[in-house]
């Protein structure tokens, strides 16, 4: 089963990736929770979207999930800026369903113009009203490390 939910995530992050614009990477996370995403960033003028196709492993239970966030972004320094907004999460806890939650994300990001990569430090709040019983943890937050290729 497991074998299968990875190849279903593959096949679905290839197929996201070739549509890709603006920048595509990995973001690995922990806090309340272990685990690492796929992440696309669509650039909509000054601002962007972001979305994080991932899974979580912890303890209690270990889910697959896709994460949205709208993201206000803004400049520091010319290599360094920042970006903060609110999202939403849509998860499958194995064996127990499905869950819905609200998010918030925060952070700060380094990019430079001799590289397209970009590196980004953040963290993301969580608030699940939709619980699947037997997934305990209503609240939950994760620090993660970013790295994308920009695409343009």
């Amino acid at each position: 089963m497991k074998k299968i939910c990875v190849l279903l995530v593959a096949i679905f992050a290839l197929g996201f990736a070739a549509n890709a614009q603006d920048a595509i990477g990995l973001r690995f996370g922990g806090g309340s929770s272990y685990g690492a995403e796929l992440s696309y960033q669509r650039g909509l003028g000054a601002n962007r979207l972001e979305f994080d196709l991932g899974m979580r492993l912890k303890s209690e239970s270990n889910f697959f999930y896709l994460a949205g966030v709208y993201q206000w972004k803004g400049e520091i320094t010319d290599w360094l800026g920042w970006f903060a907004g609110p999202g939403v999460k849509l998860s499958y806890c194995v064996n127990h369903g499905v869950g819905v939650a609200i998010a918030g994300q925060a952070g700060l990001e380094a990019h430079f113009a001799d590289i397209p990569f970009q590196f980004s430090l953040d963290v993301r709040p969580e608030y699940e009203f939709v619980l699947p019983e037997g997934c305990v943890n209503n609240f939950g937050w994760g620090l993660a490390l970013g790295i994308r290729y920009m695409l343009n």
